[in-house]
Formats: structure tokens, C-alpha cells, sequence
């Protein structure tokens, strides 16, 4: 049998026959903590990058919301602002009732013996219920005015709601109030040591606008009017009660 002649590797050199792609060894496999360490890197860099886009998407959401921050804080600072708008209507609406109800005298007087300046002002800030009683009485404040040149000041020291809801709220008003008026006996003017008075003044949402709907005095020092009482009612003695003469009995009160 014929045998193959062997190849001929006179040629070769060692580098040579080093290079060829048969004679050269495998690259080792890679450790296992090297590849535990690769894997660990790989989700870092995962969830770095899911961090990245929710961020993006975050700040891409909030400015075109015009803050989300914002406007919830600002949804609850309108709430409170908006509720302490309405509480300090409320006590306006009340001061400007006490005010005016007490604030009249001789120049207010026409030629009938009326006040109608007077009576416009009070009834703008009560309602349609309460004006009706308020006609049927100012016209004893009226007399007064005209018989003892009655003169009567306000001040009103402070003001605060003490219950509230949708539609209806009362209010405690202190102030005090000055009658100044000619005596009978000898036509001089006197003016009364002025009187403090506490009142519950009930206010009520009437077409969007507080108005006074009734008025009580609270209890404590200061001037007490028997419960429901009216515009009109006296709070000075009479003739022979309890100081000077000629003192006015009528009057609108608080």
C-alpha cells in the first residue's frame, strides 16, 4: 500500500507554524464573580436610567400643568382666603347695621318731622323682613329727635363671628353709644354719660348680600334690651327715673 508522502514544513518557521489559526489555544472563560460583577452593573445602569425618564417625565408633566404643586397650594389658599372674605362681610354687614342704626339727629330732621336720610341708610343693610319692623318703630326716634333735639352717636369697639354657615351667620358687636339733647327745664344742652352695649346681630345671604335680619342684646355688662326688641325701644330713664329731668324716652337702640 502506497503511503502519503508528509508534508513538506522546511519552510516554516516557529513564529509561522505559532499564527496558524489550528495551533492556537482558546482565550480562558471568564470567572464567575466576573460575570456576577457584569450582571450587577447592568441593572444599576437600568434603573439609573428608568430614574432618568421618570424624571423627565415629571418635570415635562408639571410645566405643562403650570406647577401641580402649585396649584393644589393655591386651591387651598383660595379656600381659606375665601372663607375669611365671607367672614369679614359678615362682620361689615353687622358693624354697618349698629352704626347706622344709632347715628341720627336734628340735621337728619325734614319739614314733616321724618328722617328719610336715615331710614334709607338703615334699611340698605337689613332685610326685607327686619325693614318692615324697623318702619314701624323709627318713627318714635323721629319724635324724640324733633321734641328734645336728640343727637345720638356711635362706636363700635369690635366685632366677631360666632357661628356661621352657608347663608345665615351671627355676629357679637360691642360698641358704645353718646345721646346728646336739649333739656326741658332750661333749654341747655346735655350729653349722657355714654352707654356700652353687647349685641348678637343674626345676619342672612340675601341675592349674594349679607343683611341683618334681627339683633339681641348678649349677655354680660353693657346696656340689655328685653329680648326681640325693635328699633325704637327706650334705654333712657324717663322723666322721674333715676336722673335729671327732660331725659328722652325713645330713641332707636342697639
Amino acid at each position: 500500500m502506497a503511503v502519503p508522502p508528509a508534508p513538506d514544513v522546511s519552510g516554516l518557521t516557529d513564529d509561522s507554524r505559532t499564527d496558524d489559526p489550528a495551533r492556537t489555544e482558546p482565550a480562558p472563560a471568564p470567572s464567575r464573580a466576573s460575570a456576577r460583577f457584569r450582571l450587577a452593573l447592568l441593572v444599576v445602569l437600568v434603573a439609573v436610567a428608568l430614574a432618568s425618564v421618570a424624571s423627565l417625565v415629571t418635570l415635562a408633566a408639571t410645566r405643562a400643568d403650570g406647577g401641580l404643586g402649585e396649584r393644589l397650594g393655591s386651591l387651598v389658599g383660595s379656600s381659606d382666603d375665601g372663607e375669611q372674605a365671607q367672614r369679614e362681610e359678615v362682620m361689615d354687614a353687622a358693624t354697618q347695621f349698629v352704626l347706622r342704626l344709632n347715628s341720627y339727629g336734628p340735621d337728619d330732621l325734614d319739614d314733616s318731622g321724618q328722617m328719610p336720610g336715615y331710614r334709607a341708610s338703615v334699611s340698605e343693610v337689613i332685610t326685607p323682613k327686619f325693614r318692615t319692623e324697623f318702619e314701624q318703630s323709627v318713627n318714635l326716634a323721629e319724635q324724640t329727635v324733633a321734641q328734645a333735639d336728640l343727637e345720638r352717636t356711635c362706636d363700635v369697639f369690635a366685632s366677631g363671628v360666632s357661628s356661621m354657615d352657608e347663608d345665615s351667620a351671627e355676629v357679637l358687636v360691642a360698641g358704645e353709644f353718646t345721646n346728646t339733647y336739649t333739656q326741658a327745664d332750661d333749654g341747655e344742652p346735655f350729653q349722657d354719660r355714654p352707654a356700652q352695649f353687647r349685641l348678637v346681630v343674626t345676619v342672612l345671604l340675601v341675592d349674594g348680600e349679607w343683611l341683618v335680619d334681627d339683633f339681641v342684646p348678649a349677655t354680660g355688662d353693657g346696656v340689655e334690651l328685653p329680648s326681640g326688641a325693635a328699633p325704637g325701644a327706650s334705654t333712657a330713664p324717663s322723666p322721674g327715673q333715676g336722673g335729671g329731668t327732660g331725659r328722652p324716652s325713645g330713641g332707636a337702640t342697639p
